[in-house]
């Protein structure tokens, strides 16, 4: 018991260090580049920061833990949203660019429902199962996703919103050995972020066992919040920065990964036996990606605010606290 808290503590440690030093490493390419510091959260670190999630689910579909690996899936979007995104509005007011407002949440939006369909098999009317064909098009869905990023890149300075202090490039930033370095922040941190998960989940996860937790419980709460530690660490530093691209895009692109991605690689190598128990989770998903397109639209116009923040994290709890009486109940 001990020695698994000592390894949850050193988790916490190489995730915080991990989250600082990925921030770090790809604000400096997004200004040397002239990269959208949105694009470089909704891509390098992004999928860096999902790279927990994606061990988790993979292993435990192999394992034949298909609840974990769903579960996992589910429950860390919601943490990503509702926890993450929602304790990072209450830090400070986040201002959403135009493309966010537009494609981004609504295409997050969508690939949530298109994976409960898919789950479900409303389509194919067959047993619950998310097969490797269903994985192929999720694989399919996350190129395109990648492929409006690369775009995104290459309009460069004609980005809406960009900073146009970012033409004036400094000597700093033109030398070899400051993108060398930049480039090791980020591969360094994503090794952190990828160990320090990997020991909380672990550790969480064999703490949780030995309160008699199911599967179901355990992945959507100890497992989903340990891999959604990366996530919240990333993007609260990036907040308290004042790099709020990089906070909004690593919340979204995870969130958008974690379904196309993922759950597109797990069920490619092995399909995935999906429970119908998941359905009011999967509601709750629903209803926060919704909530996400609907933010910037009301009160003040293209910012999620702290009252905003507010509601996400009221709902966290309240879902928290329902899955808390469910396990009780067990």
């Amino acid at each position: 018991m001990i020695l698994q808290v000592v390894f949850m503590i050193i988790g916490f440690i190489l995730l915080v260090k991990g989250a600082d030093l990925l921030v770090d490493g790809g604000s400096n390419i997004a200004k040397k580049f002239h990269i959208p510091e949105l694009v470089i959260g909704l891509t390098i670190v992004s999928v860096g920061t999902s790279m927990p999630e994606l061990m988790v689910s993979l292993t435990s579909a192999l394992d034949g833990h298909s609840d974990l690996s769903v579960g996992n899936a589910i429950g860390s979007n919601i943490s990503n949203l509702l926890l993450i995104l929602g304790i990072c509005a209450i830090i400070k007011n986040l201002k959403f660019k135009s493309e966010t407002k537009y494609f981004e949440s609504p295409f997050a939006l969508i690939v949530t429902v298109l994976l409960f369909v898919l789950a479900n098999n409303y389509i194919t009317r067959q047993a619950n199962t998310i097969n490797r064909i269903e994985g192929i098009i999720l694989l399919a869905v996350c190129t395109a996703f990648v492929t409006y990023n690369i775009i995104i890149a290459k309009k460069g300075d004609e980005f809406e919103g960009i900073n146009k202090n970012l033409i004036i490039v400094d000597i700093k930033l033109k030398s070899k050995r400051y993108m060398v370095k930049s480039i090791f922040f980020i591969i360094l941190g994503i090794v952190f972020l990828k160990f320090g998960g990997d020991l909380v989940v672990n550790s969480a996860t064999n703490l949780a066992k030995l309160l008699g937790m199911s599967e179901k419980i355990i992945s959507l709460t100890i497992v989903s919040i340990a891999t959604s530690l990366p996530e919240l660490f990333t993007s609260v530093v990036a907040t308290r920065k004042g790099q709020i691209d990089i906070a909004i895009g690593n919340v979204i692109g995870s969130c958008i990964f974690n379904v196309v991605l993922i759950i597109g690689v797990t069920a490619c190598i092995t399909p995935i036996a999906y429970s119908v128990d998941y359905n009011v989770d999967f509601a709750i998903l629903i209803l926060a990606t919704l909530l996400l397109c609907v933010f910037p639209f009301v009160g003040r116009k293209g910012e999620m605010t702290r009252a905003n923040g507010m509601i996400y994290f009221g709902i966290y709890v309240m879902y928290m606290l329902s899955l808390c009486q469910e396990a009780w109940a067990l």
